[in-house]
């Protein structure tokens, strides 16, 4: 009953959830036909289904071989990923392996049987991985084959070093996600469906790679305190406690909701260059993939600030809601209007007393700026006293049964993953 209650509460999030399970998620992830692949690459899209449902839908709607290039990019990073997150690997053995690890692409026969992770299989068939990359053009082989190496270095240097300053907080975020940021848009330019400008601009890719990666870490405090994980900068933290795992303690709770305040605002200063990196875009296929897991940030930062149930749980936005902003952020003035609404939202939750409260506001003063419709700000869902009555109806008839959507489809609906 209290999912019914929620739903009633949106009625948006009931009409969208129907609207995307009857074949409106079409428009943003179009099916793509696996008969119509050589068996490699058939059993790429397998591994990327087996090791990210959510990447791996937008990933096949995007169009003709950039979505190649981009399925055996996310490959050859979760499989380096891997290596990193094994910890029966010896560090004299895994850091020369990261080191190395884009060198293993160009060598048929590498592959790494002895990991325990659950996403062993793309060491163990990393021939079938390598094979697929050394078939693709090699423009797009220079640029994967450039940011694995980056990568492994960044992911070697930071093995056994803990985050401290919030110089080293970006570094990190850059080495695991700017970076992806990076290859990314290369990959869209090589591709010849966006301009060269795209794939240049380092800073506004980097960008949006180190807000998905903040947002994550924000949200995941508890979950990384209990597996003995973490990725706070300390700079920031010490602030407010002794011990990071302090925060998580009830007679902490204010000192920590200040701390989180601060990480959220640093977070913010990225949304201008978003805004920018996406008003660049000219390829459909390309915006979705990349409009959506951004707007999802920000509605997730909207939830978690000032929220003290980061510290106690799991912060989740609606699944409806997640439905609602995949269905929404198609083009840059949408997007705008999502920005917008959720720095407003922050916006109204900032407490006087919090020490971060000038710069927050400021932040958000310069979203505004990029944000603001030009026109009349007007909501982006109206709804007749009809529909909305009717949309009630509906969702206390149907809230069982949209209760048992399919699991990948509420996977990706989460987004948990940048």
């Amino acid at each position: 009953m209290e999912l019914l209650r929620k739903w009633l509460g949106h009625p948006e999030d009931i009409y969208n959830l129907l609207r995307f399970k009857m074949g409106g998620y079409r428009a943003v992830m179009p099916r793509m036909d696996p008969d119509s692949l050589g068996c490699g690459l058939r059993t790429c899209y397998r591994y990327l289904n087996q090791t990210s449902r959510s990447f791996a839908a937008v990933i096949q709607a995007l169009d003709g071989e950039l979505r190649h290039a981009v399925c055996i990019f996310y490959l050859v990073l979760r499989a380096l990923d891997t290596i990193e997150d094994d910890m029966t690997i010896s560090l004299d053995v895994k850091v020369p392996m990261l080191h190395e690890f884009h060198s293993y692409l160009y060598q048929p026969e590498w592959k790494y049987m002895e990991s325990k992770e659950k996403d062993r299989q793309v060491l163990e068939d990393f021939p079938t991985i390598s094979m697929e990359f050394r078939n693709l053009s090699k423009v797009y082989q220079d640029v994967i084959s450039d940011i694995c190496h980056k990568m492994g270095v960044g992911m070697a240097e930071f093995l056994e070093k803990k985050v401290d300053s919030q110089h080293e907080w970006d570094k990190y975020c850059h080495y695991v996600a700017g970076l992806v940021g990076i290859g990314l848009s290369r990959l869209f330019s090589a591709s010849e469906l966006e301009d060269p400008v795209v794939g240049q601009d380092t800073e506004l890719a980097n960008s949006m790679g180190l807000f998905l990666q903040k947002t994550n870490i924000i949200r995941d405090y508890l979950e990384d305190q209990l597996e003995g994980r973490e990725f706070w900068p300390k700079e920031v933290w010490s602030r407010y406690a002794k011990k990071l795992s302090d925060l998580a303690k009830p007679e902490n709770i204010d000192m920590a909701v200040q701390c989180l305040n601060e990480l959220i605002t640093n977070a913010l200063h990225h949304v201008p260059d978003v805004l920018t990196y996406l008003s660049r875009l000219k390829n459909q296929s390309v915006f979705n993939f990349c409009a959506i897991p951004q707007v999802m940030a920000i509605a997730t930062l909207a939830a978690c600030y000032n929220n003290k149930q980061v510290f106690r749980g799991v912060v989740k936005i609606r699944k409806g809601q997640a439905v609602t902003l995949m269905m929404d952020a198609t083009n840059i003035q949408a997007v705008k209007a999502i920005m917008y609404q959720y720095v407003e939202e922050i916006y109204q939750k900032i407490p006087s007393t919090d020490p971060s409260s000038n710069k927050t506001q400021q932040v958000i003063a310069s979203i505004r700026t990029m944000s603001l419709p030009s026109g009349p700000m007007t909501s982006r869902h109206l709804y007749s006293p009809i529909y909305l009555s009717c949309a009630m109806l509906l969702a206390a008839l149907s809230w069982q049964y949209l209760s048992t959507l399919s699991k990948a489809t509420e996977e990706y609906v989460q987004a948990g993953e940048n």
